[in-house]
């Protein structure tokens, strides 16, 4: 068993990696739990320790060579902060350090980028043009590509960052407010409320499902080279086809309260180019937004909320 290394493994998106890498592998989990959540870890056997990212003794372990692989999920993700040192330190410059310790041994990395490095630059959004953030926290992922393209000469191993589009799907629910919009509007929806949306729910996104997430992390683990490449589905859908989803799955009538989006650096349109994925990775997405949610849908109404590799 190969001993891997996730940093924020008790968030969203290190949950559900975590769970899906603990299956056949001996993981050690790292959170400062500032917002990871215990519960995610539930159901998911790996080592847990909380402290920082670039705590220097995990940096040493990481120098040391106590890893086979490093999976970097630790981050500010709520992209309305606007503390610019503070998110420029949590996430570019500690990734930094874990950049230059895993040098030193030679470990494969594999990072958390986004699509907030796009900005609004027109859809398709592709590697190495239109990367024109509209708020620090896509800076902020912009500057640890830009970190990790400096070290690929360099760095004995693999760096690989996977700039990941509107992801949703289980191990999401400690989010609240910067959880996905899809979890957001159903449980607008079962609360009795009525879904709002910003005017007129044609804004469209890339959603990617979860499974999708994962897999595109385990086929990182054996790609040949280094790059950033986009984790989408491929396609964007409007906000208007959540709500008819979500109706649909639900078995409701849905009428929308539509009201004026309170964001002037609000991305309206994000669409992944995966094929320079493909290119490096050999990975295209599987999962159309209708099975997403529909698999999404039935969990939550089980009552199930951890990462969805823990759902079986």
């Amino acid at each position: 068993m190969d001993r891997i290394l996730i940093t924020g493994g008790a968030g969203y998106i290190g949950a559900n990696v975590a769970a899906a890498l603990a299956k056949k592998n001996d993981v050690v989990v790292v959170d400062n739990f500032s917002s990871g959540y215990w519960r995610n870890l539930t159901h998911v056997d790996c080592d847990t320790r909380a402290m920082d990212c670039n705590d220097p003794m995990l940096l040493d372990e990481i120098a040391a060579g106590a890893f086979a692989a490093v999976f970097h999920q630790a981050a500010i993700t709520d992209t309305t902060i606007m503390d610019q040192r503070l998110m420029m330190e949590v996430n570019t410059n500690a990734f930094a350090d874990i950049l230059a310790a895993s040098a030193e041994s030679g470990t494969r990395l594999i990072y958390a980028s986004s699509a907030g490095t796009y900005g609004n630059a027109p859809a398709p959004n592709r590697v190495g043009s239109g990367e024109e953030p509209e708020n620090v926290y896509g800076f902020s992922k912009l500057a640890m590509d830009r970190i990790a393209r400096r070290w690929y000469d360099d760095h004995p191993a693999t760096i690989i960052g996977l700039r990941y589009f509107n992801v949703y799907g289980s191990g999401e629910s400690h989010k609240v407010k910067t959880s996905s919009m899809i979890l957001q509007l159903y449980k607008q929806v079962k609360a009795g409320k009525q879904p709002r949306l910003f005017k007129h729910g044609e804004q469209k996104r890339d959603f990617v499902y979860m499974r999708d997430v994962i897999s595109a992390n385990l086929a990182a683990m054996e790609a040949p080279r280094s790059g950033v490449c986009n984790v989408g589905s491929g396609k964007a859908r409007s906000f208007n086809d959540i709500i008819e989803i979500i109706g649909k799955e639900l078995n409701c009538s849905l009428d929308v309260d539509y009201f004026d989006n309170p964001y002037d650096f609000y991305q309206n349109h994000t669409e992944a180019d995966v094929g320079q994925t493909a290119e490096l990775l050999g990975w295209s997405p599987e999962w159309q937004l209708e099975d997403g949610m529909a698999e999404y849908i039935r969990l939550l109404e089980q009552g199930f909320e951890g990462p969805v590799e823990a759902s079986a």
